[in-house]
């Protein structure tokens, strides 16, 4: 009978083993399935993902961090200071939405990229036409007052309705907006849409050397970059 009893607790034992197992298991099946699958990234994670998160960020200037693949507080705050600057939930998480919106496309934000991808190339097309040949950041500031002039309620809310405006840009007037952009031109508009703004805030700009109007000299001028002057 002794033996018996003694038998049942063991088996009670394992039971009770197995199904810790089970529950840890699990646990880390759906943490996987989430982490992964999801592309979501947040403190604590580490890896490839972490590691483009912070390099753009930092690029951008959001993070002044080690590029270490280690999402740790610093992160944190930079992911929530883009989130912030983008319209974004504010939270520090780099789930979809945010991953999207820093251009790193995972397995289930992929589609996104189709369906911005048509702006990318006529905000590309923009780079290409009116600053090839500006400096990397000159073309950033170019694509960044299209995005400053959607986001204005006296423009378009549309980049195809900013760019074609009657009378915007010389581009579309003279027909090179129909060139084929470059590589850099590209990731110029990519990198403006990430949220990348180096000109400030400014919804205009044109060359010192041979503007005529009277009109853009007296706009507030927030920075030169090459032969471009921008200004709001």
């Amino acid at each position: 009978m002794l033996n018996k009893i003694k038998l049942m607790k063991k088996q009670k034992k394992i039971m009770a083993i197995l199904l810790i197992i089970l529950i840890i298991l699990y646990l880390s099946y759906n943490i996987f399935l989430r982490d992964e699958s999801y592309g979501l990234s947040k403190y604590g994670s580490r890896g490839n993902e972490v590691t483009q998160i912070q390099t753009k960020l930092k690029r951008w200037g959001y993070y002044n961090g080690n590029i270490d693949g280690i999402y740790g507080s610093q992160t944190v705050s930079a992911v929530k200071w883009f989130q912030r600057k983008n319209g974004l939930t504010v939270d520090g998480i780099a789930g979809t939405k945010t991953l999207n919106a820093m251009g790193i496309y995972t397995s289930q934000n992929s589609s996104s990229t189709t369906n911005n991808s048509s702006d990318v190339n006529l905000l590309a097309r923009v780079v290409y036409s009116e600053a090839r040949g500006e400096p990397y950041s000159g073309q950033v500031a170019v694509a960044a007052v299209v995005l400053n002039r959607v986001k204005s309620s006296s423009f378009p809310n549309t980049i195809a309705g900013v760019v074609y405006q009657s009378g915007a840009f010389d581009a579309v007037r003279d027909g090179q907006i129909n060139m084929t952009p470059n590589a850099t031109a590209k990731k110029a508009a990519q990198d403006a849409i990430n949220g990348w703004d180096p000109s400030y805030g400014a919804i205009y700009y044109f060359n010192p050397n041979t503007a005529t109007s009277k009109w853009i000299w007296s706009r507030p001028m927030t920075v030169t970059i090459g032969n471009h002057r921008f200004c709001k």
